[in-house]
This record gives structure tokens, sequence and C-alpha cells, in this order.
């Protein structure tokens, strides 16, 4: 591709048009048709021995540019043909003659655009969406950046389906903790930021920040911290446009103001609604011309827009509204074609200029800023690995960019302790929980050194330090971790910061691994009360703490409460993340518990049935989650005395178990004390101490002749010998096992949470 210049034998590439995050647009003939086009180059899509994961992202592009491709409207840019070239993925669209919306107010000197081209521009994007939503098509990422307007004074749509697929490879910002994706939020709905169902509606809402901005020059809300504008969408009402720019016509200030609507229901109806509003305002009410806008009026000193906001909103960077096109970029060399440097969307910091110190004091030389991008480039992909759950595969590439890194940036540079704070996750999400307290311990050392105790990521390093500390059985040294973090966050951020609360979620977590589930119900309730108040009731991470109290309610005895708890849970994920969402299911799964604890057994019966066939559905027969739900199924077939039906379904969850995740696996031996219960109430005694006798082998092998597991299954094995009379064998097992509890105490034990929160 390189060397020819030319695209599938037929797209010629002439002129680089400009370079963005997502890769390289070009001017090019197609020399098929005659006809100038513009060649959209999507950046490479990692490594080449990512073989499974670029199928899987190349997939995702054919479907995103089908959409694009299939859209036919004049306020839509045409997309003409997509494909792949020598690992390049590309898109041909029309080529433009115009400038983007963000192009023009930075052409005004961020001064409004003239009233008259404003009212037109809210009509036409109006007809442009009311036709995509038409074809059932949400945009999601509807920006001033997005829109052209073209010198023939045509508007169009640019990027549909585009701002999705760089969701999906990973070309936007990372997401942080919460899922709230933080590149530019100015244009963000209410329902995007809280993580709810966004429909055509969060399109209509996008438009009126837009349609603001281009009115008045700035945004509706126009902070310089990230939060403090995503709070501002969520729970501060906008000044109205006509406050600012007093020539703006009332019918307009009224459909920008009703387009902000906080609630979906409250703004217009769909996009032709919008439409009809615009054009019997423009045509019933007189305003006069614009030409260039004066500058807005300055500010009351000491007023912002959306002064409410809390406290822990400031000083947050936001990164950039979006205006101004595509930077400046040099003449390109077109025998270089497209080899040369892709620019990334991770923030790699390029050092030009001077040589930077080596941690040994050495003069260490300034690297080459294509190699920075490079390695950027690598480790986004590395991210995008992780987002796919191949954790494996994302460790190797995280390694390998922490190394060069080490070697170019030296071992304390952000961007290195960047990297190895991914080795670190990677190493904790494949069960290699050593190496990763080793991982997270050096870069939380070396983030104080750099970055100071207090910040940020330092104590994102040590937080996720007492995670894994937790994960090791080592829960009172994880509680120090986490209560040292806490009063870090509390004291820098604030105690309603995300960042904040996620940390004392984590804590009530731990106090219930350490046996205080009193303490552990309190907290929880404290973090899930301040999360809905700043989050909402149904945002996931409101959501994930009541789960927790109901897990310590459960711990308490406190069913009926817990129960109540797992059902409210339930009914917010299937509203803000679907019925099928993995923690849906796995509420749906402890409410099961709940039913049968309390003796409710016909009902987790049905419950059971109903999410063994959903978890089959979306996860197949052997997937663990859906082996879980089985378990729940023959657990209350026993209690309802059905247990031949129990025991063949214990068996037949045992086998899988073993082949899928090995006979020693926890879960394994869980259904095989579950087939030995059967075969027990069924009378069949010899058989069932075989297995009672291995169950308690195996656990004592694995954690310990003291561990409660341990303890629990060699009095299983007591009861049985008395069953079978052997009485005096049966007297000195208990005997051993009330000595082992009598011992002084260790560290807590107790079996780890599961997806579904119980074992």
């Amino acid at each position: 591709m390189a060397d020819t210049r030319l695209v599938q034998s037929r797209y010629r590439l002439l002129d680089l048009i400009g370079r963005g995050g997502m890769g390289e647009v070009w001017r090019a003939r197609d020399e098929s048709l005659g006809r100038q086009v513009a060649v959209k180059c999507l950046k490479p899509l990692g490594s080449q021995h990512d073989q499974s994961f670029t199928r899987v992202l190349r997939e995702r592009f054919r479907r995103e540019a089908r959409v694009a491709a299939s859209l036919q409207h004049r306020g839509v840019t045409v997309v003409h043909d997509f494909g792949e070239d020598e690992g390049v993925l590309f898109l041909v669209m029309e080529l433009l003659d115009g400038r983007n919306l963000s192009q023009l107010l930075e052409d005004n000197e961020q001064h409004p655009l003239p009233v008259p081209d404003v009212v037109d521009i809210a009509e036409q994007v109006a007809d442009a969406l009311g036709y995509t939503h038409r074809q059932g098509i949400v945009h999601r990422d509807l920006k001033p950046a997005n829109i052209m307007r073209l010198t023939d004074g045509t508007v169009k749509i640019c990027d549909f389906g585009i701002a999705r697929l760089g969701r999906d490879i990973g070309f936007t910002s990372r997401l942080t903790g919460t899922g709230i994706a933080m590149g530019t939020p100015h244009y963000m709905s209410p329902e995007q930021i809280s993580g709810g169902q966004v429909d055509h509606r969060s399109d209509l809402y996008s438009l009126g920040c837009v349609l603001y901005e281009i009115a008045t020059g700035a945004p509706p809300f126009d902070l310089d911290d990230t939060w403090g504008v995503l709070v501002g969408h969520r729970d501060t009402e906008p000044e109205p446009p006509r406050t600012r720019r007093a020539e703006l016509p009332g019918f307009f200030d009224r459909v920008v103001l009703d387009l902000l609507a906080k609630a979906p229901a409250e703004r217009p109806a769909d996009a032709g609604d919008l439409r009809r509003r615009i054009v019997t305002g423009r045509t019933g009410e007189q305003h006069r011309p614009g030409g260039r806008a004066l500058p807005l009026a300055p500010s009351v000193p000491g007023v912002r827009p959306g002064s409410g906001l809390p406290d822990w909103t400031r000083g947050m960077t936001t990164g950039h509204k979006a205006v101004g096109g595509l930077p400046a970029i040099p003449a390109p060399d077109h025998g270089a074609a497209l080899t040369g440097v892709w620019t990334t969307a991770f923030g790699t910091r390029h050092l030009t200029g001077h040589v930077e110190e080596s941690s040994a004091g050495s003069e260490r030389p300034t690297p080459a800023p294509e190699l920075l991008s490079v390695l950027a480039g690598r480790h986004g992909a590395g991210l995008d690995l992780g987002r796919l759950g191949r954790w494996e595969e994302a460790g190797e590439v995280h390694r390998e960019v922490a190394a060069e890194r080490e070697r170019v940036l030296g071992p304390d540079h952000p961007d290195t302790l960047a990297s190895r704070y991914e080795v670190g996750f990677s190493l904790a999400r494949t069960g290699r929980h050593q190496d990763a307290l080793r991982e997270f311990g050096r870069v939380a050392r070396g983030r104080e050194d750099v970055l100071g105790a207090d910040h940020p990521d330092t104590l994102a390093a040590r937080q996720e330090t007492a995670y894994v500390l937790g994960q090791l059985g080592r829960h009172a040294e994880a509680h120090q971790v986490y209560a040292a973090v806490l009063a870090s966050r509390e004291r820098s951020m604030g105690p309603d910061h995300p960042d904040t609360l996620r940390c004392r979620h984590n804590l009530a977590v731990n106090l219930s691994r350490l046996g205080r589930p009193e303490d552990s119900c309190r907290v929880a309730r404290e973090v899930a009360s301040t999360r809905a108040r700043v989050l909402g009731a149904d945002h996931p991470d409101t959501l994930a703490t009541r789960y927790e109290v109901g897990y310590a309610l459960g711990r308490l005895g406190r069913w009926t409460e817990a129960l109540r708890t797992y059902q409210e849970v339930v009914r917010g994920r299937v509203r803000s993340l679907g019925p099928d969402h993995p923690d849906t299911l796995a509420a749906r799964y402890e409410v099961g518990i709940g039913l049968g604890r309390l003796g409710r057994s016909a009902e987790a019966l049905e419950l059971y049935r109903a999410l063994v066939g959903d978890r089959t559905r979306v996860g197949g027969h052997a997937d663990p989650e859906t082996l879980r739900a089985r378990h729940g199924l023959g657990v209350n077939l026993g209690r309802l005395a059905r247990w031949e039906e129990a025991l063949a379904e214990a068996r037949d969850v045992c086998a899988i178990r073993e082949r899928v995740l090995g006979p020693d696996h926890p879960d394994t031996l869980v259904s095989r004390r579950e087939v030995a219960v059967g075969l027990g109430w069924l009378g069949r005694w010899d058989e069932a101490l075989a297995r009672y006798r291995q169950v308690a082998d195996t656990r004592e092998h694995a954690l310990g002749a003291d561990h409660p597991d341990t303890l629990a299954a060699r009095d299983d094995e007591a009861h049985c010998l008395e069953q079978v009379g052997r009485g005096v064998e049966a007297a000195e097992l208990h005997r051993r096992a009330a000595a082992l509890r009598e011992a002084p105490e260790g560290p807590p034990h107790g079996p780890e949470r599961t997806a579904s929160g119980h074992t």
C-alpha cells in the first residue's frame, strides 16, 4: 500500500487532508469512475501476533461501515466503499468542500455564528437526524467537528457508525473506572453519562449542546474540569442562550432549552417534531440578519455557569472541546504514503528540544516521537485486548511495551509505570496474584517518588495492591491499605468523588471477608446512598454497592431484607444494563439464594430454570456461570425432596466442571459434595463416604488442614462415618477438627466471592 500509493488497485492517494486520532484522511482519485473521493485510512489494529483480536475488530469495522454505507440522504456524508488493504482498514467517502462547525467557530475567533446560519444549520441537521433515526440508527457522538457546512450551504453529518467503531477498537480515550468516556464530555447526554439506555433522544440532547455553542460561542457547561461538565449535564439547568446573546429569536431559545431537558421524555419527541418547530418559528418570528457577532459580555466576577456543582468537580481536566479542525500537518511525502507517523489518542508526552536525565544520572537521548507514538499505539492495543477479556495476550503486549519504555524513557517515567500498572492488572486477572502484588508494589513506589503520595495514579496503584492482597486471603493487610488510601482520597479529592467512593466500596467488601458483616453492611449502605445522590439510583456503580449490601445482609441472616435488596438490584440492572447483562444475571442468582434461604424453594427452582436457559443462551452450556445456575437448580430440587433428579443434575454439573475447570477447582469440589449429599439422602452412604473423603482430602491439600472449608468437609465425612456405623472413627475425626478450630487464629479464610456473589 505504501509503495504503490494505490488502495486496492483503485483509489490513488493524492493529498493528505488531515490526520487525527483514528488515522489519516486523503484526497484521492477513484481510477475506475474518474472522480475525486476522500479515503479515511484507520490506524493499524495492533500487533500482527494478535490474530484473533484483529479478526474481531475487522468484523466490527465491516458491520459499522455497512451501517454508514446504507445511509442515503443529502444531510449525511455518503460512504462509497470500504475494505482492507495490507492490514489497514479504509473507508471511501464523498469528498466534501467546506468546513466543519468547529472550524467555522475557530475561523470566527470563537464568536458565535450569524443567527440565520445557526437556524439554518439547526433545521438541516434535524432533517438529517430524522432520516437516520427512522432507519433505527443513533449517532451517539454528535459534536461540532462531526457536522460539515459545505460552500453551497448544505449541512452534512459525518462519521455515522464510525464513532461507535472508534470506541470498539479503542481509538477514543480509555474509560474511567465508572465507565464514563472522559474524552470530550461537552456534548454528552445525561443518560450517556449515567450509563443508561441511549436512544435517538440522546442525539437530540447532543444537538442542543452543538446549537448552544454555535449560537453563543461556548457549550452550555463550559467548565475547566471534567466532572464539573458531566455533573452540569446531569444536575444543572443551563443558562438560556438569549441571556448570553439577546439577538437570538425567542423560539430558538425555547427549542434549545427543550433539547437540553435532563429527562429524555421531556425533549422533543423526535427529530421530525424538532424540524417542524424550527420551520414554524422561522416563518412566524422575525429576527435581524447576523453577520459577525459581537463578543460575549464578560462574566460576573466569581460566578461561573453551573456554580452549584459539588466541590469535588473542581480541579479536574476536560481535555479539549471539539473546536478546530484537523491539526496542521506538513506537506506529505507521497513516496511514503501511509507509512508516516500515526497519531495516537493516548496522550504520549513527546520529549523534544532537550535531553532527559536517566535515573542513574547519566544523559538519556531524547527518544524519537515516532517511537513514542508506536509504543502508545501498542499500549492501546494491550488495553483493547483486556477489554475483550484476553488477559494473557494483553499481559504479553504490556510487558513488551514496559521493557521498551523503560529502555528509552527510564524505569520511573510515568509512561513506563503506566505500562507496569497494566502488567499487574493482567496478572491479577489471570490469577497470578503474588506476581501482581509485586508489580503493583513497584508501581506504587515509583509513582510516589515521581508524582507524590496523594497523586491519583499513586493511589490507584496502592488500591490495586489492596485488592490483590484480598485475593491472596491477606484481608487484614488489605484493610490497612484500603483505609490509608481512603484517607488520602478523602483529603485530596473529597468524600463524594467517584474514586473515593470506589475505595470505600472495596473497603466494605473487604470488611465482609474479615468477618465483620455489620461494619460491611453499614459502610456499603453509606456508599450506596452517596452514589445514588451523585451518580443516580440506577447507575451501575450504585447498584454494585447495593448488591454488596444484600450480601452483607445475607451474612447476617437477615434474608428477607437481603432478598428485597437483590430484587431491587435486578430491576435497576434491567433498566440500566439490560436483562442479559452478566451483572443482571448475577443478581438474579442471588435472588434465588434468598428464596431458598427463606424456604421458598419452589419459587427458587423456577427462577433457576429460567436462569439456566438465559445463561446457556448467552454464554453456552459449559460456561461457569451456567453451571453455577444449574448447581442452584439441583440444590433446590433436593430441598423439595426430589433427590433422584437432584443427584442426576449434580453429577452432570460435576462432570462438566471437571472437564472445563479441572478436578480440584473449588466449584468442582462443591459439585462433588452435592453428589455426596444426594447419595446420602438416597441411603447410599458408602458411596457418599468416598465422595466426602475425596472432597476433604483435596481441600486439605489445597487450603490447609485448618481452613474452614476443609473442616466443614471433615465434618461431612464424620457424619457419613456415623451413618455407616463407624462411630469411633467419626468421634476421632470430630475431635481432630475441634482441636484445629481452637488453634490460634491466623488470617481470616473463607471462599472468595464469585461473579454471582456466593460459591
